[in-house]
This record gives C-alpha cells, sequence and structure tokens, in this order.
C-alpha cells in the first residue's frame, strides 16, 4: 500500500479538493486496492468541519462527493505513517522540512499548465470562481503526481 496524504492550511478547500482528485484519478486507473488516500491541515483551526461549501458544491459538479469529509490536523504520527504528504504551496511544506524532498512535492510540480508560482490558490473568502481554478490545477497536476508517485515508491 501506498499512503498519500494532501496537506493545507485548514483542510476545508485545497486539500479535501485534491484528495477528490487523487482518489478519482487513482480508481480510473484501477488502483484503488494499492492506495491509502487522505487530507489533513497545517492548522487546527477547522477541526471536525465539513468541506467548504465551494469545495463541495465544486467536487459535486464533476461527480464527486466530499461532505463527509471532516478536517484533521497533521499530526507526528502523519510524518511516519504516509509515504507522501503533498502539500498545496511552500507555506504548508515548511511543516514537512524533514521530510526528504521527493516524499514532499508541492502538487503543482506536475501542472504542465503552471508558468509562475507552484502555490495552489487558496480559494477561501473568495468567489466561486476561485474553487473552480483549484479543481483545474488539481485535475492537471494528478496524472503527473501519481506518476511521481508509483517512480518515487519503492524508495519511501
Amino acid at each position: 500500500m501506498i499512503r498519500v496524504l494532501f496537506l493545507c492550511l485548514g483542510n476545508i478547500c485545497r486539500s479535501p479538493l485534491a484528495e477528490a482528485a487523487f482518489r478519482a484519478h487513482v480508481e480510473a486507473r484501477g488502483h484503488t486496492d494499492r492506495f491509502v488516500i487522505d487530507s489533513a491541515a497545517t492548522s487546527g483551526h477547522h477541526a471536525g468541519e465539513p468541506p467548504n461549501p465551494g469545495s463541495i458544491r465544486v467536487a459535486r459538479a464533476h461527480g464527486l462527493d466530499i461532505s463527509a469529509q471532516r478536517s484533521r490536523k497533521l499530526v507526528a504520527a502523519d510524518l511516519r505513517q504516509f509515504d507522501f504528504i503533498v502539500p498545496m504551496d511552500r507555506s504548508n511544506q515548511r511543516a514537512l522540512i524533514d521530510l526528504p524532498a521527493h516524499r514532499r512535492p508541492l502538487v503543482r510540480e506536475f501542472d504542465p499548465e503552471c508558468l509562475g508560482t507552484l502555490d495552489v490558490p487558496d480559494p477561501w473568502g473568495g468567489g466561486p470562481e476561485g474553487f473552480e481554478e483549484v479543481w483545474a490545477i488539481l485535475v492537471r497536476s494528478v496524472p503527473g503526481l501519481l506518476e511521481h508517485i508509483q517512480h518515487n515508491g519503492k524508495q519511501v
């Protein structure tokens, strides 16, 4: 089993969508039995809360239901238990500084259309278009991320 954890500040906007996009991509390739996929937050401000309504709406528009997900804070055991912890931005990546670089890639490193920052923008407080933008970034990024994980899984 390869264990993958997506990470953002509150675990209510970006990382729940990343978890859903990656899970859908893995399922479409018939690899569900090879992965454990989860998401977490670097802060505990939203612990126990469901994803932001904007994230739920975007996922639902793409045929996925993330409404049962609940925010949780990253804990020390996650650093040992997950093979890959994939942060949404450089700020959250700093929480993983002790992990080897191949185990903490930024999700946007695999976005073929990324021309600027490697940070996935936080849609918190913005309009619906921000959540759609995050979804588009994630959908473009997860194929390359899966390839990275499969290639580097043996190094874990």
